[in-house]
């Protein structure tokens, strides 16, 4: 299961953005935020395949007007049912998906993901968003998928052992790049083109040295 970025932005925003949506009741504050989050997040998802290129890209530059064009379009969509007041909306989509592209970046470098790995841990977050938001938050940000997903039942992890997940991750996937490495070199050492050349001519050395042998032995 992939390292879940879910639950990791979820405690990124507690950490780093605490006045967000302040004004609200907490309990109402947990679930815009919830679903805020979903709502980003997967339109990361659907983004990344439609041209993975330009995403990171995007995520290396941290382009302000970018991020902002993006949650305008999230939040003017006509699949948007949220209740929220949408200046609020519009405001709080812009930070939770800047916060998001931001530790994208940072999880890339610490990571060595680069476009590949980071392209596969963000298309990994989908089992994690199952059932996470309802059917109107996955047709806004195209992820149709989950229309009608139900939640996985995941055990609740603190940040420490997010990180943890993070780093068992990387290293991973660093062991599986170096033993696809040390495959190839083993595969091309074993099998050189010139042995099945040769095999024919060793053959016939071998038959000729018998036969001498053979020759000495009964003259």
């Amino acid at each position: 299961m992939a390292f879940d970025l879910v639950q990791y932005f979820a405690e990124q925003i507690k950490i780093q953005k605490p006045q967000l949506l302040a004004q609200l009741e907490p309990e109402q504050r947990k679930i815009y935020i919830e679903e805020i989050n979903a709502l980003t997040l997967g339109k990361l998802i659907s983004l990344w395949r439609q041209n993975d290129d330009a995403l990171y890209q995007e995520i290396l530059s941290q382009d302000h007007l970018y991020t902002q064009e993006i949650a305008r379009h999230l939040t003017t969509s006509k699949q948007n049912l949220s209740s929220l007041d949408k200046a609020l909306l519009e405001s709080a989509t812009t930070d939770i998906l800047e916060l998001q592209i931001a530790e994208l970046k940072q999880l890339d470098t610490a990571g060595s993901l680069g476009k590949r790995g980071l392209r596969e841990l963000v298309i990994g977050q989908i089992e994690h968003l199952s059932g996470q938001a309802k059917d109107w938050v996955w047709s806004t940000n195209e992820l149709t998928e989950l229309i009608g997903s139900q939640p996985i039942p995941e055990e609740e992890l603190s940040l420490e052992e997010t990180m943890k997940e993070f780093n068992q991750m990387v290293n991973v996937q660093k062991s599986d790049a170096h033993t696809d490495h040390h495959d190839v070199v083993e595969v091309k050492t074993v099998n050189p083109a010139w042995a099945k050349v040769a095999e024919p001519i060793v053959a016939l050395v071998v038959l000729y040295l018998l036969f001498e042998a053979a020759t000495k032995i009964f003259a």
